[in-house]
């Protein structure tokens, strides 16, 4: 094949934000072919050149404004791993750059953010791919399978929680841009919620109304520059109750300030014949319960997720961009319908009420 050939099937990335998460994206996708990462950008310029020597990107593709990179026209499409505050920012960039994007939940800090980037995303749309990274777990992706092969019957109930510990009182964990509302928006609820509202929508469809319930658990957390107590504004504990377009009923909650869980996210699905249980815990396995037919006894059952089923978020990105998008994608309008559903939740939690997602 010729080099000219080679060249036009590789896409090149433009990488925006270098924090934790940026690389394990970035190590992610190193491992696809006909993708390649042309350039980066953060503010903190030890960090980019970092990034930039190992990955040997030139210094003139090394920026630290992200308008720059999403204009530079060897960048094909563009990461966003930022914080919360500049999502809609570079998203609309992207789109108005006609550039295909990967960003980072929550979709927006807002949902006033969220419906200024819808309505521009229905003049300009692009494909574009939000990080709801857990649609890519594997026990959660076989759950999908067996309620789409009607495995437990008919889904009347479910039960989603995500906890972590590390927000906990007997850490002193100090404050950080996590507990900013101008940074975030929200606190627990768009850093853990946000991801199980995506698997709710994975697994179960939309949303049909909720009854919320947010709570600020440490009021007050020390600066790190001064040790100055600064007042936290956002959620460190969010619950709520939702009714699904479906007709499954579910419960949520979410939390970081749960000692002992290190990062878990898990559902539990009840139906008419049968129960499933998945969590990213134990992420290559499900259990599934049910009442076997010739004896009557309940059977418990632990299956290990096939290689069928598997599939990463940067195998699906990368398809993404060669114009053949994978089903359950988590493409722009998961984005805003999640954001939608985070809305909803603060507004119940404020007025004390039901929210119907018709309203």
């Amino acid at each position: 094949m010729a080099a000219s050939s080679i060249e036009k099937q590789t896409r090149r990335l433009g990488i925006v934000g270098l924090g934790g998460m940026a690389m394990a994206h970035i190590a992610g996708l190193g491992k696809l072919d006909g993708i390649a990462i042309s350039a980066l950008c953060d503010v903190q310029r030890t960090a980019l050149d970092e990034t930039g020597d190992r990955l040997g990107i030139p210094p003139e593709r090394r920026y630290t404004d992200y308008g720059m990179l999403i204009a530079d026209e060897t960048v094909d499409a563009v990461v966003s791993v930022t914080p919360n505050a500049l999502h809609a920012e570079i998203m609309r960039l992207c789109l108005l750059a006609g550039k295909p994007f990967l960003s980072e939940k929550p979709f927006t800090r807002t949902y006033e953010e969220a419906k200024e980037l819808n309505r521009l995303y229905g003049t300009h749309p692009v494909s574009a791919m939000i990080g709801f990274s857990y649609r890519y777990t594997p026990a959660f992706r076989l759950a999908r399978r067996m309620l789409e092969e009607g495995r437990i019957g008919a889904v009347r109930s479910f039960s989603i929680q995500y906890l972590q510990g590390w927000g906990a009182a007997v850490y002193n964990v100090p404050y950080a841009w996590r507990f900013d509302r101008n940074v975030t928006g929200t606190g627990t609820l768009g850093d853990l919620g946000a991801h199980m509202i995506d698997l709710a929508h994975y697994l179960f469809g939309t949303f049909e109304e909720l009854s919320a319930r947010l709570q600020t658990l440490i009021p007050e957390r020390a600066d790190p520059r001064t040790g100055e107590a600064r007042a936290v504004e956002v959620d460190d504990f969010a619950s709520f109750q939702a009714l699904m377009s479906n007709g499954a009923a579910g419960t949520f909650q979410t939390t970081r300030n749960a000692i002992g869980s290190g990062n878990q996210l898990e559902v539990a699905v009840y139906g008419d014949e049968g129960t499933l249980l998945a969590s990213t815990e134990r992420p290559e396995e499900l259990t599934w319960i049910r009442v076997d037919a010739a004896s009557g006894e309940l059977v418990r059952e632990t299956r290990v997720v096939p290689k069928s089923v598997r599939r990463t978020q940067w195998e699906d990105f990368a398809t993404m961009l060669a114009g053949e998008p994978g089903p359950g994608l988590p493409d722009f309008a998961a984005g805003y319908d999640n954001q939608r559903v985070l809305e909803a939740i603060v507004r119940s939690h404020e007025e004390k009420r039901t929210v119907s997602l018709h309203e």
